[in-house]
C-alpha cells in the first residue's frame, strides 16, 4: 500500500522513466557490496513497482535485534506485458541503496536466498511468480492481494500443500496496534465490527481485491472466520457491505473511492468498543515483525483457510453487487470450484 497516495498506478512520468531507465538500475555506485548474512537467514525480494519494497528492505536492512540477523540480499524484478507491473527505477535504486544487489532471473533469486518477499504489486501474476517459490521449498510471504481472484488464491494455497511450502498472505492493517489489543480482548468478545477504506478498483481484480482488502482484513482480523453471507450495496462512488457470520455477529466495510478516506473502523465488544487503525507507518513495523518470526518459525500468522474465506467475502461482494444487492453464501463459493 502506498503511503501517500491512494492511487496505485501513479507511477513516475515517462520523461523521468526514460533518463532513470538509461542505466540506474546496473549503476556500478549503486551496486551493494554483498552483505554478510548466515545461512538460513538471506530473503530474496520479488517486485521493484512498489513502496513496500523500499520501505520493507530499509525496515530490515537497518534494523536491530528484532531483526534476528535476517537481512534482504537480492532483488528481481519478473518481465510482464501487464502496465500495472512496470518497474519503478527509483524503487529499484533504493533497494540497492539499503544493500540487496539486483538479479536477473528468477533462478539467481532463489539461489541467492532461503526466504522470499513477493512484492509485485499485481495479483494477476502471483500463482506464476509463486509457484517456482514454492517448488523451491523457500518460505514466502505474498503481499496482498495474494491473488487477483479466488480461484487464483485456491490455486495457490493448493501449490503450497503441494510442495509443503509455508506462505501467508496479509495487509499491515491485520497488524495494527489497536486492531491486535482487540484481538487480545481488550474489549471482551467482539461482536460486530464497522471499518471504512479506500476502494479503488483494479478491473482485473476482484473489486475488493485492489485496495478495499486492508479494509476487510481489519474485519477478519477481529471477528475471525465464520462468515456465511454477503450483501453489498453499491453506487459509483461508494461501497456498503455487510456480513453475517454464523452466530449472527455482523461486520461492514465501507469503501470510499474518491476522497483519502484512510483506513479505520471500531470494533464492539462485550466490554465496550474500541477502534480500530488508522494506518501508519509503524504498522508496517508490525508487520515485518510477524514476518521476521514466520521466517524463523516456518508458522503462519494467519491461515490460508482464512485468507480463502476472505477472497470468497470479496466475490460474494461482487455476485452481491451483480445482482442488485442479493445476499450470497460464501460457504458456496468456497466449495465451488467451477466459479
Amino acid at each position: 500500500m502506498e503511503v501517500k497516495t491512494y492511487n496505485r498506478r501513479g507511477f513516475v512520468k515517462a520523461a523521468s522513466l526514460a533518463v532513470a531507465g538509461a542505466g540506474v538500475l546496473h549503476h556500478p555506485l549503486l551496486q551493494a557490496r554483498p552483505l554478510a548474512v548466515p545461512q538460513g537467514k538471506r530473503i530474496g525480494l520479488i517486485g521493484l513497482d512498489t513502496s513496500h519494497s523500499e520501505v520493507f528492505t530499509r525496515m530490515i536492512n537497518t534494523g536491530g535485534t528484532e531483526m534476528r540477523e535476517y537481512r534482504v540480499v537480492a532483488a528481481y524484478h519478473p518481465a510482464t506485458n501487464r502496465d500495472i507491473l512496470n518497474i519503478k527505477p527509483q524503487i529499484a535504486a533504493a533497494v540497492q541503496k539499503h544493500g540487496a544487489r539486483l538479479v536477473n532471473s528468477m533462478d539467481e533469486l532463489l539461489d541467492a536466498c532461503d526466504v522470499v518477499l513477493l512484492e509485485t504489486i499485481d495479483g494477476v501474476p502471483h500463482l506464476e511468480q509463486a509457484l517456482p517459490i514454492l517448488k523451491a521449498g523457500k518460505p514466502v510471504f505474498i503481499d496482498k492481494p495474494l491473488s487477483a481472484t479466488l480461484e487464483g488464491a485456491k490455486a495457490i494455497v493448493a501449490a503450497a500443500e503441494k510442495y509443503k511450502t509455508p506462505f501467508f498472505s496479509s495487509s499491515s492493517l491485520r497488524f495494527d496496534e489497536n486492531v491486535q489489543k482487540v484481538v487480545a480482548g481488550s474489549i471482551g468478545r467482539v461482536t460486530g465490527a464497522d471499518v471504512f477504506t479506500p476502494a479503488e478498483m483494479e478491473p482485473s481484480h476482484l473489486d475488493m481485491a485492489w485496495y478495499a482488502l486492508h479494509g476487510l482484513e481489519m474485519l477478519y482480523a477481529v471477528l475471525g472466520q465464520g462468515c456465511t453471507s454477503v450483501t453489498r450495496l453499491y453506487q459509483e462512488d461508494t461501497d456498503v457491505i455487510i456480513g453475517t457470520w454464523e452466530d449472527g455477529r455482523m461486520g461492514t466495510v465501507r469503501g470510499v473511492r474518491k476522497w483519502p478516506a484512510g483506513i479505520a473502523g471500531m470494533a464492539f465488544g462485550e466490554k465496550g468498543t474500541a477502534p480500530l487503525g488508522p494506518f501508519s507507518e509503524a504498522t508496517y513495523q508490525r508487520l515485518i515483525g510477524q514476518i521476521i518470526q514466520f521466517f524463523d518459525s516456518k508458522v503462519p500468522p494467519v491461515s490460508a483457510a482464512e485468507t480463502l474465506e476472505l477472497f470468497a467475502f470479496m466475490q460474494a461482494a461482487d455476485e452481491s453487487r451483480r445482482n442488485q444487492g442479493r445476499s450470497v453464501s460464501v460457504a458456496s463459493l468456497l466449495t465451488n470450484n467451477e466459479r
